[in-house]
């Protein structure tokens, strides 16, 4: 028998009693719980970072730049799949919301009937969305500690007026007699032969 599943908690920002009360009660029926409602986005990511939902529900009728600012600074520092039902349907007001980090922008209001549906889509997209920023993290730090290193066999290679293999012999005996990584004995190369190159 498999575990039921988790029940979601959520994070509400909508500064319309009556309209969230409806949210609310879609979201209960779907299988999600509100755990905490704001007025505003103003404090969204401090909200967050206390009440840890599984997902932040924006429900307003259209997104001003106080809260896609908000909503950029949450989606950067402490990543949710944030959902947003809104009446304006302008496409500017659209694509600043998803460049905001928005998994789902909803125009035509909270349907109960297909609240479940459209929450598991947004939190599936935004797996990917974070599987992909992962993976380009990845790309880059790999580049950049390249880069580093690249760097660090051309001093020793100036250095000890050797080729480029016999750096990287040098560079990689280091990092395993000081059980480092390739890229943090690289770092302290170029401190140490720039600190010389200073002195000279």
């Amino acid at each position: 028998m498999s575990p039921p599943e988790k029940e979601l908690t959520v994070m509400l920002v909508d500064n319309e009693p009556a309209r969230a009360a409806i949210v609310e009660q879609a979201m209960l029926d779907s299988g999600y719980r509100v755990i905490r409602r704001l007025e505003n986005a103003q404090n969204l990511t401090q909200a967050v970072t206390e009440s840890q939902p599984d997902m932040v529900i924006i429900d307003i009728e259209s997104p001003d730049r106080d809260m896609l600012e908000n909503m950029s600074r949450l989606t950067k520092d402490n990543p949710r799949p944030i959902v947003m039902f809104a009446e304006e349907d302008d496409s500017k007001y659209v694509e600043a919301a998803i460049r905001a980090g928005v998994s789902a922008y909803v125009v035509d209001g909270v349907q109960s009937g297909s609240v479940k549906a459209l929450l598991q889509v947004a939190i599936a997209r935004f797996r990917e969305f974070q599987a992909l920023r992962l993976e380009l993290d990845s790309v880059k730090t790999q580049l950049e500690d390249r880069k580093v290193i690249e760097k660090a066999k051309g001093l020793i290679m100036k250095h000890q007026v050797c080729d480029e293999p016999a750096a990287y012999q040098a560079l990689r005996k280091l990092a395993m007699d000081r059980s480092q990584r390739m890229i943090d004995v690289a770092r302290n190369v170029i401190s140490v032969m720039e600190l010389l190159g200073e002195k000279r």
